[in-house]
């Protein structure tokens, strides 16, 4: 993909004097002219990058411009290239790993060291992930729209959307993009859309905020919420609110308080836990869990009658 070659590039000519086109090409496996292009949008972009003909010519940063390699640690370095590794958990190909041995070439005193860190950014749903990723990407840089199914808490629906951001948070993946249905900006759930589409339509860019991903702004706590956890189940609650969001009874129990977007989200969640929990507030909650149980009760009891 162009932006990973022009970071790629970039790197290149941060930590060599010197380069030349046929170099760059075959690093990269594409054409002189390809990189003449990603030379003069590099250019355009303010990156000042000189290049002479003849005998000993080549391509180079200016002088007085060099980024002083001291800038960028083998750390820092490092930081990048387990960036560019965790790409590949999503890609769906080896793309992202074959551009970090690129930029390596040649920097080995530079970049040193076994790697720390290992990043997956990938789920359960990899094999139908990667494809969407890759739709997505191509129609981003391309400006053309995406149609796709959507199945929402509400309802399923077709939309036609202008891709503008792949977001990761949350542990999931999330398309940033303007609905022409809804005539709004919208965050979509990779994981909730299906059959994406690259369409043939292009679109104009309009102006579009950077999504608010702060937790207030997407869950809102609307909702006090208190309840009582059983000890076995501590792990669940640290892992999902952290180590401080209970209190510990003197009968062994957790004494759970928090916010919670809506009591719709409360009560799926707090019956994940079956009889290991009990809300005590909002009664709301406590009231819907109760009719649940009594008709989950009926359903069962009929089934062992049958």
């Amino acid at each position: 993909m162009k932006i990973d070659r022009l970071i790629g590039i970039l790197s290149v000519l941060l930590q060599e004097e010197k380069t030349t086109a046929p170099e760059l090409a075959e690093r990269f496996e594409v054409s002189k002219r390809t990189i003449n292009r990603d030379i003069e949008d590099l250019c355009r972009a303010g990156i000042p990058i000189r290049t002479t003909q003849g005998s000993g010519g080549g391509i180079s940063i200016m002088d007085g411009y060099r980024m002083d390699r001291t800038i960028l640690t083998s750390k820092d370095m490092q930081m990048i290239l387990v960036g560019l590794r965790s790409l590949d958990s999503v890609s769906g190909s080896s793309y992202y790993g074959q551009l970090m041995e690129k930029i390596q070439a040649g920097s080995s005193a530079f970049v040193s060291g076994r790697d720390s860190i290992l990043i997956d950014l990938s789920s359960w749903y990899r094999e139908s992930l990667a494809p969407k990723i890759e739709i997505i990407q191509d129609a981003i840089g391309d400006r053309h729209l995406l149609k796709f199914r959507y199945y929402a808490p509400t309802g399923e629906s077709e939309r036609m959307v202008e891709p503008y951001y792949l977001v990761f948070r949350w542990s999931s993946w999330y398309l940033w993009g303007w609905c022409r249905d809804r005539k709004d900006l919208r965050l979509f759930k990779l994981n909730r859309m299906d059959k994406v589409r690259k369409t043939e339509k292009s679109f104009e860019c309009r102006e579009v905020v950077m999504p608010d991903l702060s937790n207030e702004k997407i869950f809102p706590g609307g909702v006090k919420v208190k309840a009582l956890f059983s000890p076995d189940v501590k792990w669940r609650l640290v892992e999902e609110f952290g180590p401080k969001c209970f209190a510990e009874n003197d009968d062994g129990r957790l004494l759970f308080t928090a916010d919670y977007t809506d009591v719709e989200n409360l009560v799926t969640w707090i019956m994940t836990f079956g009889d290991k929990a009990e809300v005590l507030e909002p009664k709301e909650a406590r009231e819907k869990i109760a009719r649940m149980a009594r008709n989950m009760a009926t359903i069962y009891k009929e089934d062992t009658a049958s």
